[in-house]
């Protein structure tokens, strides 16, 4: 066996991170010619970039089993070891990482080019120090330079997967293992990119990038990385230290193991190596080993014959089967290509090899790769076919090869679905790149190259998806890198960096967008919130100084700035003075957090003052003494509004100048209610509701949120809530009445309303045209009016008078003619209830209805009919059936207690406003006793729950008439009395009016 000349043999040997592939680029590039030999395509594709920027694309050639890149003139070659043109003489030629001639399946290969590859100049051979002993006794004149490595490695012993430090690389020896590690890193520190022998090299260049460029910060490999690699690696951690080497499990040799742990550190950065995921440490004398780079030379290379003989395939057999003469060099086990030969042997196929020609053309075709891993009788049946097209045809079947190619044509399917799909076509792809074999050739390369591109895409988009958080990684890179863009929120509130979804922010308070399988949900808390802390500093300056429009007080208590919440009111030592609770992270503290509160405190205090203004004046009046400026003040603790019945003594005892001056402070007395009607539109009612709420039951009870949109909605009345507390109802400025809410300021419409019907008689003498709704015994009837004014009618009207204290009186209607309704005399009771209750503002204003209030006595409950009779006008009366279905009954409602036969007093009280002077309070006179009450808390009506009519406090004081003078010494009805048993007296009519007629008319039907 003879070898090449030695004279120009360099072998540059050392551990990783020496320089040694740098260096011998930088030779070849200064060389007019050159070649390298690369063990990977991935790294070849690298070199080869690298080569085109120096010296141009046209100068540089790339060749490799399943590509290839040949410009016209080419001067550097760029070639994994394989697919190395040795038929060209160049002028360097330099081989890398020359130990992978000890590997069973690729040695042989990489120990020929060892033995024969030469530069007419200078020949390099880079690989590790182990290479140095073989080099010596193969190649006896070659120059072995020792290059040392740049940064120190060092061991670090055992740390869980999880707790590995970043920029680390960790190593396990099966798909399964890598998947399962990539998984949990995902889960626990954001994800990881995966590097494996089995990946396209364009899914592992993706891989790599996405660790390269920080968007995560572990990588999970195989021994894929240990050849040619340069990563940025800081720790290799080994998940395994053992390995199928496709014939058997072994534990991997210590310059294995130094081969891998050296890619930690880079030039003159120092590195770390360790174990994780249960596997033992290292003893002693591998870490002292692995440390100091001091491994077990190799003893001898894998060899096979190259000088083949052709002749027929029995001399190719036994050509292959030859023995090396050197020591140094051991006959490689039987590889996959050789398989394939003895397959074809065995078939039909071999009898085609004929000649020289013949033999060297099956050797072609057994040299397709195996990249599925299939079994040998397979990949066999695969030679077998090409081989039978080349010698029947002349070139393979294009039908076949596109049924082929168009199977792998799919980018859908799982990582191992895809992962398959590539290996396949990197099959078709490195037929389409062989000499001859198609009738066009360059179709079939494009074809087959952007179906693999494409596959090799979907596969590092599928393994991004399922082992990249991609948020968590952008997130951790954000810390790193202080230059990146700031996170974009948009109006929803969404943050989002570089396209990600972080999560979103309102006000100041950030939530965390959540993936399924998030668990390190603490530090990518951490992580996010430094990301968003710039902008909720820039928020506190801006609401620091914000108008008081961007300031908004919901019904629900809380408080938004620009629509976002940013605080609610709690419960405070005051009903004036809520407190404020921040809604905020931890992230808004010190300066901007004391900032933010005093300037939402400022708008609240500006806020209550502003809507509450005229109620807020009514704490010290500066103008009222005594029982008036108690009873402002109890409207100022009241919110505005309360029922006159729990001042009414203190009323009466005010004047007109001091009732004047509460006037002049927005103070109206109603029927019902002492209130300030500015405080009933809805922004004060609304705000009053949250500080009462907040005193008595928080601002989350039924009917807080609820009963301002019916306020709003500008509904009179509405039926009541069981499940709400009617002291709110009351504070929004609605009276509970029966089973319907009314509104403070309609309920005193409706008093006005009834208040002059029973103050006459409709069946006396009456000036002019009787007003709507009047009738006999100073009562009243329902009208249109009252029931559109209330929004309700039927029972629910009914229950609301009810609640009022009036009674109705049901009678059979009878037919009478239509003239009845104009004969009416004006009643001495219209005279003293416009004496009481003058037709001016203020009189209304201020004068009770004794007669509606709850001080009266209730009468004896009466049914209340389904639906309330509304008087009808002469046209409708005249329209309606002669003969009605059902009896119709009239429906005449009184205050309760009243009697018709009581006597009105004779003298006049004047009005208010005539400049008279107050008088002196009569002395207490002798009076009617009143009707019998009904048992305290009794309920009038059944249909009535107890909280929504409560009993009547029972009066303890004079009522209204007390200081009348007894019915002996007047001779006129006493007010507001039913009429008794005893038929009334009437008045002498005259005979030719209509009166007479109407009352003789009546006497014939008693008859």
């Amino acid at each position: 066996m003879t070898f090449a000349p030695p004279q120009s043999v360099k072998a540059i040997l050392g551990p990783t991170n020496t320089g040694k592939t740098y260096f011998a680029i930088e030779r070849m590039l200064a060389h007019p010619s050159g070649m390298i030999g690369l063990p990977l395509r991935l790294l070849a594709r690298e070199v080869y970039q690298r080569c085109v920027e120096r010296v141009g694309e046209g100068a540089v050639a790339l060749v490799t089993g399943e590509e290839r890149i040949v410009p016209a003139k080419p001067r550097f070659w760029v070639c994994t070891v394989e697919a190395m043109p040795m038929e060209i003489r160049v002028d360097c030629v330099a081989i890398d990482e020359i130990q992978v001639a000890v590997d069973f399946d690729r040695g042989h290969v990489f120990t020929d080019r060892i033995l024969n590859a030469r530069g007419s100049s200078e020949t390099l051979l880079l690989g590790s120090a182990t290479m140095a002993p073989v080099i010596r006794r193969l190649l006896p004149h070659a120059d072995i330079v020792d290059r040392p490595r740049f940064s120190q490695l060092t061991y670090s012993g055992s740390k869980k997967i999880s707790r590995q430090p970043t920029r680390s690389a960790i190593v396990a020896f099966s798909a399964r293992q890598v998947y399962a590690i990539a998984e949990l890193i995902r889960r626990e520190r954001g994800g990881a990119a995966v590097v494996m022998g089995a990946l396209s090299p364009r899914t592992r260049n993706a891989q790599v990038e996405l660790y390269q460029n920080g968007d995560v910060d572990f990588l999970v490999a195989t021994d894929a990385i240990g050849m040619g690699l340069n990563l940025d690696i800081h720790h290799v951690a080994f998940a395994d230290d053992s390995k199928f080497d496709g014939h058997t499990s072994r534990p991997l040799t210590a310059a294995e193991l130094g081969q891998i742990a050296g890619r930690a550190g880079r030039h003159a950065r120092n590195g770390t190596f360790g174990v994780t995921g249960g596997t033992e440490g290292f003893d002693e004398e591998m870490v002292v080993a692995l440390e100091t780079h001091d491994f077990e030379p190799v003893k001898v290379l894998q060899w096979r014959n190259n000088q083949l003989d052709f002749s027929s395939i029995n001399a190719l057999r036994d050509s292959l089967e030859m023995a090396p003469e050197h020591r140094s060099l051991t006959r490689v086990p039987v590889a996959t290509d050789q398989h394939a030969l003895e397959f074809v042997a065995r078939n039909e196929a071999g009898q085609l090899a004929r000649g020289l020609d013949g033999a060297r053309l099956l050797w072609e075709c057994c040299q397709i790769p195996d990249y599925q891993g299939i079994s040998p009788a397979n990949h066999g049946e695969i030679v077998t076919r090409i081989y039978s097209d080349l010698v029947k045809r002349g070139k393979v079947n294009e039908d076949w090869i596109a049924e082929q190619v168009r199977f792998c044509d799919n980018a859908s399917g799982d990582i191992d679905t895809l992962s398959n799909r590539i290996k396949q076509i990197r099959t078709w792809t490195f037929v389409a790149n062989r000499k001859n074999w198609l009738a066009d050739p360059s179709h079939w390369r494009e074809k087959t190259r952007d179906i693999e591109d494409r596959l090799s895409d979907a596969l590092h988009e599928r393994l991004t998806q399922r082992f990249v958080d991609r948020r968590t990684s952008v997130l951790l890179r954000h810390l790193k890198d202080k230059r990146m863009a700031s996170p974009e929120i948009n109006e929803r509130g969404e943050v989002r960096l570089e396209g990600h979804l972080i999560g979103t922010l309102e006000g100041f308070r950030f939530t965390l967008a959540r993936n399924d399988g998030d668990a390190d949900i603490k530090g990518l808390r951490a992580a996010a919130d430094q990301v968003v802390a710039p902008e909720i500093h820039n928020r506190a300056d801006r609401l620091a100084g914000a108008p008081n429009e961007e300031f908004v007080l919901a019904t629900d208590g809380r408080l938004r700035w620009k629509g976002d919440i940013v605080a609610e009111l709690i419960e405070g030592d005051a009903l004036y003075r809520p407190r404020i609770l921040m809604l905020a992270d931890e992230t808004l503290t010190g300066t901007d957090l004391e900032r933010v509160q005093e300037r939402l405190n400022l708008w609240l205090r500006h806020h209550i003052n502003t809507v509450l203004e005229s109620v807020m004046s009514l704490e010290a009046p500066a103008d009222l003494e005594g029982a008036a400026r108690g009873i402002a003040y109890q409207l100022h603790e009241h919110l505005g509004l309360i029922p006159r019945s729990q001042v009414a003594d203190d009323v009466k005892n005010l004047d007109q100048d001091v009732r004047g001056k509460m006037r002049k402070l927005g103070i109206k007395f109603g029927a019902y209610h002492i209130y300030l009607p500015l405080s009933l539109k809805p922004a004060p009612r609304e705000l009053a509701l949250i500080l009462f709420a907040l005193k008595h039951g928080g601002v989350r009870q039924a009917g807080v949120t609820d009963i301002p949109h019916i306020v709003l909605s500008g509904r009179t009345s509405f039926v009541v809530d069981p499940e709400v507390d009617t002291r709110l109802y009351e504070i929004a400025g609605f009276k509970v009445a029966g089973r319907r809410a009314v509104r403070v300021d309609i309920l005193e419409r409706l008093a006005d309303i009834i208040r002059p019907l029973i103050a006459l008689d409709a069946g006396r003498p009456y000036a002019g045209e009787l007003p709507a709704g009047a009738a006999e015994g100073n009562g009243f009837r329902v009208t249109v009016e009252m029931t559109s004014l209330l929004g309700c009618s039927g029972e629910d009207f009914a229950s609301i008078l009810n609640s009022l204290g009036y009674r109705v009186k049901r009678t059979l209607k009878v037919a009478a003619p239509a003239v009845a309704a104009e004969a009416t005399a004006e009643a001495p009771a219209l005279e003293e209830m416009l004496a009481e209750n003058p037709a001016s503002t203020d009189a209304v204003e201020e004068t009770p209805v004794e007669a509606v209030t709850a001080d009266v006595a209730p009468s004896v409950e009466v049914d209340i009919p389904a639906t309330t009779v509304v008087e009808a006008t002469p046209e409708t009366a005249e329209s309606a059936p002669a003969a009605a279905a059902e009896p119709e009954y009239d429906e005449v409602w009184s205050p309760a207690g009243k009697r018709p036969d009581n006597k009105r007093h004779e003298n006049r009280r004047r009005p208010e406003g005539e400049g008279q002077q107050a008088r002196a309070p009569r002395p207490e006179r002798n009076h009617r006793p009143a009707a019998p009450r009904r048992p305290e808390g009794e309920v009038q009506d059944l249909s009535k729950a107890r909280h929504l009519n409560p009993p009547k406090p029972k009066f303890e004081g004079k009522g209204r008439n007390d200081n009348r003078r007894p019915d002996d010494q007047k001779g006129e009805k006493a007010r507001f009395e039913r009429p008794r048993e005893e038929p009334r007296k009437e008045k002498a009519f005259d005979p030719d009016s209509p009166f007479a007629k109407l009352a003789a008319l009546r006497d014939r039907k008693a008859e």
